[in-house]
């Protein structure tokens, strides 16, 4: 029996899915008012879950504001299709880590983020290597390299970063003493909650994309 928060979050999926493809195969300017609205809408969501720190309300939004510059040059310096797989890695990261917490539960991992567990760390990092598995195989992507081993290892370290990222934004969430950042997206929670991992990992591409290492 699928329970009705996942219900949420499929139905929610299976609405921004189609709609972020939509805006980064676009590119250019409408990628950059897309981001812009999210990075308003996730600025918003800073400020509230920060309440009267004004000192580390000004270092999210200005590390927010980095983060989605980046994303747009990592964007707009590669092919679209690697910007989508590398929010794929991410997505996976997340969904692997919720399938195997679900399923397998066992000890937690940290009372920063109550809910993850070793073994949903285990399916954290074990989705995303097969999708890169696939990747790899059919060429998902452009800029695949030779060396299989080098290719996932930077996917391991997207998830990596993406996982670091969540724990980042559960911290603050559990010193503000919230369970999300909003309500903006059914069985989600707030936009924050669903690209926390994310807003870690754009500036990590685009570091390696302007160093001319890009996967």
């Amino acid at each position: 029996m699928i329970s009705q928060e996942l219900q949420k979050r499929i139905f929610s999926s299976f609405i921004l899915i189609p709609l972020v493809i939509f805006f980064v195969y676009q590119g250019s300017i409408l990628f950059l008012i897309f981001l812009t609205i999210i990075f308003l809408a996730t600025s918003y969501e800073w400020f509230k879950m920060c309440k009267k720190n004004d000192i580390l309300k000004l270092l999210g939004i200005a590390f927010l504001l980095f983060s989605f510059y980046a994303a747009f040059e990592f964007r707009e310096s590669e092919n679209y299709k690697d910007f989508l797989f590398t929010i794929t890695v991410c997505i996976f990261t997340d969904t692997g880590g919720y399938i195997f917490g679900k399923i397998f539960k066992g000890p937690k991992l940290t009372k920063i983020s109550p809910k993850k567990t070793y073994t949903g760390v285990l399916g954290s990092f074990l989705f995303p290597l097969i999708l890169g598995l696939v990747a790899y195989q059919y060429q998902y992507t452009d800029e695949i390299p030779a060396d299989g081993f080098y290719f996932l290892f930077i996917v391991l370290l997207i998830s990596l970063i993406s996982q670091i990222g969540d724990l980042i934004i559960s911290y603050f969430k559990r010193k503000a003493k919230i369970k999300d950042t909003g309500n903006i997206l059914p069985g989600h929670g707030g936009l924050l909650d669903r690209i926390d991992g994310m807003i870690f990992v754009f500036p990590f591409c685009y570091i390696i994309t302007i160093s001319g290492n890009l996967i």
